[in-house]
């Protein structure tokens, strides 16, 4: 039984952003520190508590040991269980997360409408109502063909399921497959009671944009938030995308080289100081494991110092063979 957290509220005037580190920790040890919103491991392997705020993201790490990503806010946290919801809370800020098997709710689609259902309507009872970060995560995420590829099944769920979810404008988000259970579908979310920035990259069209080619229903994300405080800037999935298209397919360097463009695009756009550092955590999403080594040297080359978690995972179009998110810090 998943177990609850002492139920204490504080309401800081100052929503500063929660820190996320990159730990190769104890999850019991990091979920007795003060503050501790959420904690995710990653793949198969990777230990689970018994707790509301401990996700294993079905994502393989390619790192030995893999850390584990923890999320900490200056308040204390409370924690529970509501149906197939994860919860936790405190300082003014909201985690929440589902899980789910897509045969019992009727399909990519239909599972990705309900989760979306579930997650409004739990968020629209509490008064941390600002979605301010999604990551949405899918098994064999281009499987099938133009409409009936399995990320477009999604685009049309998750669209139906939102109604006015985010009727303030799109929160930054990550959508990316996993290798697991193909019908193992996950979703959390960070919400505030106070609204973020939404910014946009001048180099790519905006998402909810994007002409037919890409789907019934285009993806329904801002390409980066700045968070309250403006003390940090939440970076959706970033890739090799100009305009609307993909560039330099099958040229991994390449792609590289624009999706880091792309990330510092974000960063002026949010008027923030170019480049990354030790604080500015990021994950990087490998299509292929045998390409793995080779980006994690090339970041180690062009980002030094800058924490990357190196995940195996399926960018949400076919062509593309890296995709990068994360966290930077002002």
């Amino acid at each position: 039984m998943i177990q609850g957290c002492e139920n204490q509220q504080i309401q800081p005037l100052t929503r500063r952003a929660p820190r996320v580190t990159y730990r190769v920790t104890h999850p019991a040890a990091a979920l007795q520190e003060a503050g501790t919103l959420a904690l995710f491991g990653f793949g198969a392997g990777s230990p689970q508590p018994a707790d509301a705020r401990c996700i294993r993201v079905a994502l393989e790490s390619f790192d030995a040991p893999a850390p584990m990503e923890l999320w900490q806010v200056d308040a204390p946290v409370s924690c529970g269980v509501e149906g197939a919801l994860r919860w936790s809370a405190g300082g003014g800020w909201l985690f929440v997360a589902i899980e789910l098997d897509e045969r019992e709710h009727g399909g990519t689609s239909a599972a990705a409408k309900w989760a979306y259902q579930q997650l409004h309507r739990f968020v629209a009872a509490r008064g941390t109502q600002h979605v301010l970060r999604v990551w949405n995560y899918l098994g064999a995420i281009n499987r099938g063909e133009g409409d009936a590829e399995r990320y477009k099944h999604f685009c049309d769920g998750r669209a139906a399921g939102m109604g006015d979810f985010f009727g303030e404008g799109f929160p930054a988000a990550t959508a990316i497959g996993h290798h697991g259970d193909v019908h193992r579908l996950q979703i959390y979310l960070l919400a505030c009671d106070q609204p973020g920035h939404r910014v946009e990259n001048p180099r790519q069209v905006s998402a909810w944009r994007y002409p037919r080619q890409y789907g019934r229903t285009p993806p329904s994300f801002a390409r980066a938030m700045s968070l309250p405080a403006q003390d940090a800037l939440a970076i959706s999935g970033t890739a090799a995308v100009v305009g609307h298209a993909s560039a330099h397919q099958d040229d991994l360097d390449a792609q590289l080289r624009e999706t880091l463009t792309n990330l510092e695009a974000l960063l002026a756009s949010a008027d923030m100081a170019a480049g990354f550092d030790t604080l500015s955590p990021l994950k990087a999403y490998v299509r292929h494991a045998a390409d793995a080594s080779h980006v994690r040297e090339f970041l180690q080359q062009r980002l030094p110092g800058v924490p990357v978690l190196l995940l195996h995972g399926d960018i949400c179009r076919s062509e593309l063979l890296v995709e990068i998110d994360g966290w930077r810090y002002a």
